[in-house]
């Protein structure tokens, strides 16, 4: 595991459970205190916590944070408590619900996550919003964007499965659909960007590079556009490197947005206990400055403090 958030040692969730009663009961809640716990337990943690909570106060931990804090650094302590599977529910649920689209946040989510976690928050989304997540995905988009996301949520990637002989073939089918672009094509491409393994499309993006002497995400920027085309270089990135392809959607919410909160603070959540570690790393690799430094540079407060005790900086990184 490469994530910067680990289970702490000696855990307590009594004791935890009641400094937390005492940082949010109050008269003035206690926000470094609720950093210090939150920030530095792993989720499971996080969940035994809310029990004690619940049984020692009759009360709710994540209402109680809701209603004491406000902003950015609520989202963050509040995102903090959801089982994975359900953040992403969350996630995904608010992208579409309200006015607008947040097609960014479904396709980070959608083109990141395996057949596993796709097929966990899918029941997240049911049992949490009575809701069906494809059918949701059906409404609130459409054409290509749509089929390639509805192929993806329905989580039915082959797992491990590799087939060099098969390689050749669906690299030529790729580069047919950057040449023709027809919309017969475009299925074809999201067939094979969805369906199959990561080990059998890293072999089909090496042949692809053979066939046409280009790197399949710049040969799909000079042949699509749009949402879908933003889709499917994000499949192709988190096969080639998820690390990065994560650096990269950071180091853009951080410095092209004017700092996109919603976005960094997902990141910093979901990857926390995955590999946010990797993620810092091909961050600082590619953009020389660290994440732990940017982050630090634009946001403030405690808000600030949550978002660093996530990313869990170097010394080098102050």
């Amino acid at each position: 595991v490469q994530g910067t958030i680990f289970p702490a040692p000696n855990f307590n969730p009594v004791m935890d459970a009641q400094m937390l009663g005492g940082a949010l009961q109050g008269f003035e809640c206690d926000k470094d205190m609720l950093i210090d716990i939150l920030t530095q337990r792993s989720n499971a943690q996080r969940q035994m916590i809310a029990e004690a909570y619940q049984s020692m106060y009759g009360r709710n931990l994540v209402g109680d944070l809701k209603e004491q804090l406000s902003s950015h650094f609520k989202d963050v302590m509040v995102g903090l408590m959801y089982p994975p599977p359900l953040y992403d529910a969350h996630e995904l649920w608010h992208a579409m619900k309200g006015a607008g689209t947040d097609e960014n946040c479904l396709i980070e989510i959608l083109a990141s996550r395996t057949s596993g976690e796709i097929f966990q928050l899918r029941e997240a989304y049911c049992l949490q919003y009575s809701s069906n997540l494809q059918e949701d995905i059906y409404s609130e988009t459409s054409g290509h964007f749509r089929d390639t996301l509805m192929n993806l949520v329905q989580g039915t990637r082959e797992e491990g499965y590799e087939n060099p002989a098969m390689a050749a073939q669906d690299a030529m089918v790729l580069w047919e659909a950057c040449q023709q672009r027809t919309g017969e094509h475009k299925t074809l491409l999201q067939m094979i960007l969805c369906n199959k393994s990561y080990p059998q499309l890293w072999l089909v993006f090496q042949e692809f590079q053979t066939i046409s002497g280009q790197d399949l995400v710049d040969a799909i920027n000079d042949c699509y556009d749009g949402y879908f085309q933003e889709l499917i270089v994000a499949i192709v990135r988190c096969v080639q490197d998820k690390a990065s392809y994560f650096a990269y959607k950071l180091y853009n919410a951080i410095h092209d947005f004017g700092f996109h909160n919603k976005t960094v603070i997902r990141i910093l959540i979901a990857r926390s206990e995955i590999d946010l570690l990797t993620i810092r790393k091909r961050y600082k690799e590619r953009y020389g400055k660290s994440l732990f430094h940017d982050i630090r540079n634009f946001a403030s407060g405690h808000y600030k403090k949550a978002l660093l005790a996530l990313c869990a900086g170097d010394m080098e990184d102050y």
